[in-house]
Formats: C-alpha cells, structure tokens, sequence
C-alpha cells in the first residue's frame, strides 16, 4: 500500500513539473515571425535564432529524441546517450551537412521575411549585420558550389576561312587559331567537281562542270554565312587561269553565290602549299622538294634550310616552278581507264622532260640525296598511295597526315596500282570511282619528280592550298603574338 501511495506521487510531482516547464522550441506563426517564448524562460539570441532557424529547431528535436530513447532503454537522460557524445556521431553529422548543401535565409530580429520573398522580388538576401550595417548576398548564394563562382563569359575566338576551287576540287576550311602556329578546324567541306573536265580538248570551262561547281560553292556560301568570320580568302586556280571563259564564271559566281573569288598566280600557289606543310619538316631537315600535284597544274617547290630556319617555311624557297600538267590534263591525253605499263611509261617521259626544262631544278645539288634531304608531297596521288600502303579499309586522314615511306614501298605501291584494272581501282576504298581514272595519271607525275630529285624516303601531307591561307591570314593579324604575350603576363 505504501510503495503504491509513494509511485503516485511521484507520478503527479513529474507531471505537474512538466506542466510548468516552458517549451523548449521557438514557435513560428503563419507570417513568418519569431514568437517568444513562454514567461519566465530565457529568450535567445534573435540573431542566432534568425541564421539558422530550420537548424536549430531539427537539431533540438533530434535530440529530444535521442534523450527519450535513451529513458526507454533504461540509460541517462543526460548521460552518454545524448547525441554528439560519441565523437564518431559528430564526424557523420558535419559530413552530411556539407554534402547536403542546405540553403538558408537570413531574417532581421524584427521581421524576418518568408524564404521565398527575395527571389520573388528579386532583391538579393541580406547577410548578418556586421559592425551595425548589413550586407547584401549575391542572388542565389549559399544554394551550392556552382552559384558561389561566377564564371567570365565565354567569347568565341574568331574564325577565318579558305577556300579553295581547283581543277578537279572544290575545298572549304574554317578555323579559330590555337597554339602558336597552329589552329583548330571547325568546319570543312570537300566536293570532286571537275571543273577543268574537256579544258585540255576545247580551251574552255564545260557548262556541266560549271554547275556541278556551282552547286558546291553554294554549301560553302551557307557555311560562311552561318559563322562569324574575321578573314576569309577564297581563291581559285589552274582551271579558271587557264579557260577562256574563267572571267565569266568568276563573275557568275558572285552573282549566285556572293563569293568573291581570286584567281591566283602560279607563284603564289607554290608558296601558300609550302605554307601549309611548315609543322611537317623536321629540324634536322636540311633540304626539301615539295611538291602539290593538282588536276591542271603542279608545283614544285625546293627549299634550302641547311643555313638558317625561320618560323615561316616559304621565306626558304631558293626555286620554284608550275608544270602545266595535272591528273586531270594528263589523263585526257593519255587515257585514264585502261592504262598499260607502256601507257604508264610514256606519261612518266612527257612529265619528265617538262621538269627538265626548269632552270633552277640544280638549285638543292647540295643537299639532295643527303641524310637531311627528303621529297614532301601535297597532293590526292600521294594521300591515295599512302592509304592503299596502310591497307585501311576508309580513308582516315589522322593516319595518313605526316606518314614517312620509303622508296621501296612507293615502288611496290605504283607497281600495284599499274597492275590493277580499272575495276579494281574502283573497289578500293581509298580510291573510288571519283578517281580511279586519275590516280595513274598522278602515279606518272609523281614518278617523274622521283627520278629528277631521287631520295630516299617521302613524306605524306593531307594539307596544302587552304592551310597555307590560314597560316598565312593568322599570321597577318598576328593572332599568335598576342597569345604568346599573354603566356608571358600569366607566367
């Protein structure tokens, strides 16, 4: 009877005790403001309690919880069992914190506004006052690590384009420049047009060529229109020098296209391929025969760097010449379909005495046939040659760009090609049927070169006329310059 009058009291004595006790929690009212709290409590800190209120209510409920848990497991209620006892608990917690990446809104003591209400009136939050005057928050701060950075808007380096209309392609390239003497390309477009198609027989531009060139320049206008050029130059060569009625096509092409073309001279087409292939001649090179077997013309360059090199290529030119002879010409005259080795023979003597006739072809005599000396080819024979040697099944240019072969592998490669039958020529898939007509003709031009500068091996270029031009447009603007000055500034 005693022990049971003595549980009832003290059952009524904690429950009267937590009638009295004041609650623990600031309450909010629907308008956002903090109430006090009961009479005879200590009110908090308003700043405190207004930085961080969602904190501060979750963490007191936490650990009430945590208390009652720890009373119905039989434990201390102020013991131990609180949370934050173990220092392996606060470790996690403040881990997760920072993963949570929680938001929080800053109130005045007097009014503090809803979390929504600066990014509706889009007035950016305020900070705590600091030394009695407020500060602002940029919008959106504290709402993660992206928002916190301000990135610099990004500018579009400017792009320059080239364009290039020979005797047989129509050629596109747009650029932005890169690192000191390079660029990135951003845009290309190549198109086999045949424009000097019939030019040998008749002395004039076909009307079917024309417009199959026409329709090609077309996609080139719509590129160029649809990017911010800073500097272009659209060029065209042999095949509209040549014609009769060239002019008259360069002025039907403004008229449908809006592009300006400009009919260049044999010599500056031999310095822009020799521009384009600078990256492509080793430092220990000492002496080069390049040259750009087009479809009406070739050009061939000798270049002299056994005394001095500078940044550009072309300044070492100590003699150049343009033979009036290309894939397309030269297959005309000697039949492209069916050529036998006599055929292939013939084409190459016609070619050779062409080069025979070039005063300066002694100018390298001594340097060729060196260890520093080697032929640089630019041109479709070329890259058709290297890709039948590599055996791809497509033609990849990032295989064939800058490929060394030797004189026996060429050998093997024309031997192979002057075998083949027509139909064979158009199986291969570096080849097709677009060029299985020329790449004999090409054979034969290039075996003519051979035998006037011979050499032991051969270097395979996937560039010319057009990355010439933008070497030599970036150059002008001294867009290199200005990114060397800012490495220096940084470093």
């Amino acid at each position: 009877m005693v022990i049971a009058l003595a549980a009832a009291t003290l059952l009524a004595t904690e429950r009267l005790r937590r009638q009295r006790q004041p609650s623990r929690f600031a309450r909010r009212p629907k308008d956002g403001c903090v109430k006090d709290l009961e009479d005879g409590d200590k009110t908090p800190d308003a700043e405190a309690l207004g930085r961080f209120p969602g904190k501060r209510r979750r963490g007191k409920r936490k650990a009430a919880r945590a208390r009652a848990q720890n009373r119905a497991d039989g434990g201390d209620a102020d013991g131990a069992g609180k949370p934050g006892a173990n220092p392996q608990d606060a470790q996690k917690r403040r881990r997760k914190k920072r993963r949570s990446g929680r938001r929080f809104y800053v109130r005045d003591a007097g009014n503090a506004a809803a979390p929504h209400a600066a990014g509706a009136t889009g007035d950016a939050p305020a900070r705590p006052a600091v030394n009695g005057q407020t500060q602002t928050l940029d919008p959106g701060a504290g709402q993660g690590r992206a928002h916190r950075h301000h990135q610099a808007p990004f500018v579009q380096p400017p792009a320059y384009a080239a364009l290039d209309l020979g005797t047989n392609n129509c050629r596109l390239l747009v650029a932005v420049p890169n690192r000191p003497g390079r660029f990135r390309v951003v845009d290309a477009f190549s198109r086999i047009v045949r424009l000097g198609e019939g030019l040998t027989a008749s002395g004039r531009l076909a009307d079917d060529a024309m417009a199959r060139a026409l329709e090609a320049l077309k996609v080139c206008a719509g590129k160029l229109e649809a990017r911010k050029i800073a500097r272009a130059r659209l060029i065209a060569t042999e095949a509209c020098r040549a014609a009769e009625n060239g002019a008259e096509f360069i002025d039907r092409v403004r008229e449908e296209t809006g592009l300006a073309l400009e009919v260049i001279d044999r010599e500056t087409e031999a310095r822009l391929a020799v521009s384009g292939c600078g990256s492509l001649v080793e430092r220990e090179t000492r002496g080069v025969v390049l040259f750009d077997i087009g479809g009406g013309s070739s050009e061939i360059a000798l270049i002299d760097i056994s005394r001095r090199r500078s940044r550009r290529l072309a300044n070492h030119i100590v003699s150049w010449t343009s033979l009036p002879v290309g894939v397309v010409s030269l297959s005309e005259r000697f039949g492209g379909r069916h050529v036998t080795p006599e055929i292939f023979a013939a084409m190459v003597d016609d070619v050779a005495g062409m080069i025979d006739a070039f005063d300066g072809r002694d100018r390298l005599r001594e340097v060729a046939g060196g260890e520093g000396f080697h032929l640089l080819g630019t041109s479709g024979t070329v890259t058709t040659l290297a890709g039948i040697f590599l055996e791809l099944p497509r033609y990849d240019r990032r295989r064939v760009d800058g490929l060394w072969m030797n004189d026996a592998d060429i050998d093997r490669m024309v031997a192979t090609l002057v075998g083949w039958e027509f139909d064979e020529r158009v199986k291969n898939p570096c080849i097709g049927a677009d060029r299985a007509d020329l790449v004999l003709a090409g054979c034969a031009i290039l075996e003519a070169i051979r035998r006037t500068w011979p050499a032991t091996r051969l270097r395979v270029a996937d560039r010319g006329l057009r990355e010439g031009i933008l070497t030599e447009l970036m150059a002008e603007d001294r867009v290199w310059d200005r990114d060397r000055r800012a490495r220096s500034r940084v470093s």
